[in-house]
């Protein structure tokens, strides 16, 4: 076995503990292969890559979070997703963003992005601020499909051959 792949599955090692990076929240994607955003959406940065809030017109509201998914042996899959929230939420987490409170948001919301093989695409979420430092994570969901991808530990083969 070559020594940067992963003694458990014998895939590299490289992609195991790895971010994926969704664009937009599934629902815009579609306005985009159409033609383009609409007039007057509104994005945290210049850039969807590097933007963590949206609003699309007559769409909804949108908020990015990271998602981690564990795999056997201590790796992660962190995927960073949308979540729908109310344009009020929106509004609250523009507000507190940079500011000492951001460390206390909580929202609620639907995925806005389906996960590779899991049919988890609008599952009610509670979004959580784990770190200061970083994008708020998905920390539960009242679906239980997405409660069990978030509580359980998967097998790398699993998850990794639907990233490929």
């Amino acid at each position: 076995m070559p020594p940067d792949a992963c003694p458990t599955c014998g895939l590299p090692l490289e992609n195991h503990d790895r971010d994926v990076l969704f664009t937009l929240p599934d629902p815009v994607l579609g306005l985009v292969d159409a033609g383009g955003l609409p007039e007057g959406t509104w994005l945290s940065h210049d850039h969807p890559d590097e933007s963590v809030m949206l609003l699309v017109p007559e769409l909804g509201a949108f908020v990015r979070c990271l998602l981690p998914l564990r795999l056997a042996g201590g790796h992660t899959i962190t995927f960073a997703v949308w979540v729908g929230v109310s344009s009020d939420d929106l509004q609250h987490a523009w507000k507190v963003w940079w500011e000492p409170e951001y460390a206390d948001l909580e929202l609620t919301g639907v995925l806005a992005n389906a996960l590779p093989g899991v049919d988890v695409l609008a599952a009610p979420v509670v979004v959580r601020v784990r770190d200061a430092e970083e994008t708020p994570y998905v920390d539960s969901s009242s679906d239980p499909l997405l409660a069990k991808v978030l509580a359980d530990e998967w097998p790398h083969e699993q998850v990794l051959d639907l990233l490929q």
